[in-house]
């Protein structure tokens, strides 16, 4: 019977910028070929330096706009204007956006959580794909393992409520299984069905752990059958095309 083992990674200092996410996780556990390391987007923005004094924001007119329709702060509107493509929704104190990297989130995913700043807060890595790469580079490095790596974060859900841990990075595992074209049970072919596994592993890897615990970084056991030897196309596959966005 199929078996899967979920741990937190305890003891991890407060990372600063610089810091070296992989060797920090690399040092606390205890690592092995095909194991799936998930990492909270949060510690990944910090060690790149993604943290912001939201006064160093310089809110322009379209912020001040929002900020006001929305009971919003002028300068962390400004930021999350900043890291964004374009505004879907702005109303109900709620202000939905596509970032540059093509994510559909609210605030462009920047927050101000597990900060030790006042006044700060905590932007998206640039480039969270590459991110996931660099990190499964850095634990190769310091002992030797091929691990996958995702990137983690908190995205709320159309159609349901509350949120979930989804990848925004990943690195060394297929972020989708695609099932169109094979067979069911009953020997039917599948036409729809593409499993969101990298989505699946971050979420598990919260159940372990939550919002004060932490416990920025989790190990997974038991898919070493879902662990390549590449890095993979990250988890920018799993980003739906705007043409197939029904919301919009």
């Amino acid at each position: 019977m199929a078996e899967l083992r979920v741990v937190g990674v305890e003891g991890l200092p407060e990372v600063e910028e610089g810091m070296s996410v992989g060797a920090e996780i690399a040092a606390r556990a205890e690592l092995r070929d095909g194991d799936v390391v998930v990492v909270s987007q949060k510690i990944v923005s910090k060690a790149e330096g993604r943290v912001r004094q939201l006064s160093s924001a310089i809110p322009g007119g379209e912020a001040r706009r929002l900020a006001a329709v929305l009971g919003k702060d002028p300068a962390l509107v400004e930021l999350i204007l900043e890291e964004s493509r374009e505004v879907l929704r702005a109303e109900r104190g709620v202000l939905i956006v596509e970032t540059r990297h093509g994510f559909v989130c609210a605030n462009a995913g920047i927050d101000s959580s597990n900060l030790p700043e006042d006044g700060a807060v905590c932007l998206l890595p640039e480039d969270p794909d590459a991110s996931a790469r660099r990190i499964r580079a850095e634990i190769r490095a310091a002992v030797g393992v091929s691990a996958a790596v995702i990137v983690a974060d908190s995205f709320g859900r159309a159609w349901r409520l509350g949120q979930s841990e989804v990848a925004i990075g990943c690195a060394g595992t297929a972020p989708l299984d695609d099932w169109r074209g094979r067979a069911d049970a009953n020997g039917r072919e599948l036409e729809a069905t593409a499993i969101a596994t990298a989505d699946e592993l971050a979420a598990a890897a919260d159940l372990v752990r939550d919002k004060a615990s932490r416990v920025p970084a989790v190990v997974i056991r038991g898919l070493a059958h879902q662990v390549s030897a590449d890095d993979g196309p990250g988890a920018a596959a799993l980003r739906r095309p705007k043409a197939e966005d029904l919301f919009r």
